[in-house]
């Protein structure tokens, strides 16, 4: 498919309902122009792109041999999913708030870790959605003992992760994969489920997501939690519309409003950079000099959900850009090409 044939969505009564262009007040043709302007695939990278507004999808795109069945590798865009499982467990009552310490419920499982330093035992589930530990785990320093790289090397990511040391002085937050696959392990531990039933039966059976795959680790005994999910983009924007519904979904409250409103909230600077929420991103994309906020999951490669309330928009991309920067495309599209094609809400 050429770069610039732009066609409608895929017909599916059991997935989205579907809008034309002038229902959701889409300019259609600014938009197919802005569209043609793009590389030809193989140079952009871009394997899906997809735009839902006011509930309804309206752009349904795939490139490079994609397509609406593909399962497609989140990355760390699973972390913001992560999020939203702690959100329900919290409200299962499973885990008592984000003050939680975790330890309480990992000690049984990690009764002899090899650094018994004490200010491990003080940190909560907050600490490890803020990404603010205070252990040296640090995805975007290679010299960091607790580096995503080096994790992968071991057949027991959690224990990797309790075992790392204690950082000296200020406790920043860092981006620190290990933490989000120990959050995952909390989880199994508080709901008393293994990862993927919970998983199915509160977050994807009720959003209608059939067709997903997990990674796996320590000889498949453990799920990866902080990446490497596999949804179709089509879910993915269910995954987004429900964060834009606060939580709801068909008249279901899958995940409270409450957690909804208290994870996507900015709570800390990333590397003392980036706003950052419990495990989403906080972006602002200008359009006419006016910055658009937008809430977002972020996986390596170009994989995002990107949400937008004061648009009332929710859109995803999928890419090959592995460690590559035309993986930061898709914000140069929703600045250029997306944002002004859309009428604004009153």
């Amino acid at each position: 498919m050429a770069s610039d044939e732009v066609l409608p969505p895929e017909d599916d009564p059991n997935e989205w309902l579907l809008a034309s262009p002038e229902e959701v007040g889409l300019d259609a043709a600014r938009f197919d122009s802005a569209m043609a302007q793009l590389p030809p695939e193989a140079a952009h990278g871009m394997h899906s792109m997809l735009i839902v507004r006011h509930g309804k999808l309206v752009v349904e795109q795939y490139w490079n041999g994609q397509g609406s069945g593909t399962l497609h590798d989140l990355r760390s865009a699973t972390k913001s999913i992560t999020s939203l499982l702690v959100g329900i467990a919290i409200d299962q009552g499973a885990i008592a708030d984000v003050s939680e310490q975790i330890m309480l419920r990992l000690l049984a499982a990690y009764p002899n870790l090899a650094n018994p330093d004490p200010r491990r035992e003080q940190i909560t589930v907050e600490d490890l959605l803020r990404m603010e530990t205070g252990l040296a785990c640090n995805d975007w320093d290679l010299a960091s003992p607790g580096n995503e790289e080096y994790m992968y090397l071991n057949r027991d990511w959690v224990r990797f992760f309790l075992d790392l040391p204690a950082l000296e002085g200020n406790a920043s937050s860092r981006y620190c994969t290990a933490g989000v696959v120990t959050l995952g392990r909390v989880v199994k531990e508080a709901t008393q489920q293994p990862t993927e039933p919970f998983a199915d039966e509160s977050l994807f059976a009720p959003l209608g997501i059939r067709r997903y795959r997990w990674s796996t680790f320590d000889n498949d005994e453990q799920v990866d939690t902080g990446g490497h999910l596999y949804l179709r983009a089509r879910d993915m924007a269910k995954i987004g519309q429900l964060v834009l519904q606060q939580g709801q979904w068909d008249g279901q409250q899958v995940v409270s409003a409450a957690w909804i409103d208290q994870s996507t909230q900015p709570h800390t600077l990333l590397d003392g950079r980036f706003p950052y929420g419990y495990l989403w991103w906080r972006y602002e994309v200008p359009v006419d000099d006016e910055p658009v906020p937008f809430i977002a999951a972020n996986g390596n490669g170009g994989q995002y959900i990107f949400i937008a309330p004061s648009y009332d928009m929710v859109v995803v991309f999928t890419g090959g850009n592995y460690n590559r920067p035309e993986a930061q495309r898709p914000f140069e599209m929703l600045q250029e090409a997306i944002l002004p094609a859309f009428s604004k809400l009153d």
